[in-house]
């Protein structure tokens, strides 16, 4: 009787025992999944810095990489330096502390952001550059139009629509930008040296329709003899325009660059010859889906380009 209590009790103990791991194991398996679901959790946080929002172009650009990052389901967030370089760089240390995993910048000042790069790459946060480019620090990508083929090919335009003969005006974006310099460069090499040509006023508008205007209007009261305009965006070829409409000129050629909607309206009306077409919404979509790339691990090129047509 005493042995069959002892056996008894020990079956019982054995069951219970059991019945506890089992128990147990579900919960800690459960645990375990628990915390590889939360590591899982989350999406890329992007920050967008734009030079200024008070340009068509970069608000398209903007539109693009809001669309994708809904797309892609990621966090964005976009800021507006207002074409102010310190306020660029003000808000980019912001996306730092906020911990963004990639920047992407569009910078107000390519010398400038330098030192904004540099802090990104010090916080160990990738930097993607958009349509225009940085002069210092790491820069994994830049996305951008081919700024000196456009500007080659608005020159091209005009020297053929000029038969080589005549006074060209060119209006420049912001000093420092690589947009600017990039666009005048191909501008010159397709211009200079064409016997009969002559860039006779060379003068910043920083990007801007009333200080395209403003800058227009005080050319032609130096010299009205201008047979062409080359901007370096349409936002400057349309205050330009609007300055050669109210002086009552005639037959003269007006250039920009970008296909913003209100020059392609301009052009269709025959009130401007030519616009170079980038392509901002794709700029934007681009660059963002890169930034989900890098994001994840995997590789990029260095420069994404975009393509350009001529829209006359």
């Amino acid at each position: 009787m005493k042995k069959w209590l002892q056996a008894f009790l020990f079956v019982a103990l054995s069951a219970i025992l059991l019945a506890g791991c089992s128990t147990e194991a579900p919960g800690s398996n459960s645990d375990s999944e628990g915390e590889a679901s939360d590591s899982s959790e989350g999406s890329a946080k992007i920050g967008l810095s734009i030079s200024t929002l008070n340009n068509p172009f970069f608000v398209t650009l903007k539109d693009g990489a809001e669309a994708e990052a809904e797309k892609q389901g990621i966090e964005l967030t976009v800021v507006d330096a207002q074409n102010d370089p310190a306020k660029q760089v003000s808000d980019i240390e912001d996306l730092i502390q906020q911990g963004v995993d990639v920047l992407l910048i569009n910078p107000a000042d390519s010398a400038a952001i330098a030192s904004a790069v540099e802090s990104a790459n010090n916080a160990g946060i990738p930097v993607i550059t958009v349509d225009r480019s940085a002069e210092g620090g790491e820069v994994v990508a830049h996305i951008a139009s081919d700024n000196v083929a456009g500007g080659k090919m608005a020159g091209d335009f005009i020297v053929e629509q000029l038969g080589g003969e005549g006074n060209i005006v060119e209006l420049e974006g912001i000093p420092g930008s690589s947009a600017a310099r990039e666009r005048g460069e191909g501008f010159h090499s397709a211009v200079d040296g064409v016997e009969g040509l002559e860039v006779v006023a060379k003068q910043a508008a920083d990007f801007d329709r009333a200080k395209g205007l403003t800058t227009m209007e005080n050319i032609i009261q130096s010299s009205s003899d201008i047979k062409a305009v080359f901007a370096h965006n349409d936002e400057m070829a349309l205050g330009a325009l609007q300055a050669i409409e109210a002086a009552g000129l005639t037959d003269v050629l007006v250039v920009g660059f970008d296909a913003t909607e209100d020059a392609v309206k301009a052009v269709e009306e025959g009130r401007m010859q030519a616009t170079v077409a980038q392509k901002p919404t794709v700029i934007g979509e681009t660059a963002v889906a890169t930034a989900v790339k890098l994001s994840n691990g995997e590789e990029v090129e260095a420069f994404i380009p975009v393509e350009l047509e001529l829209v006359k």
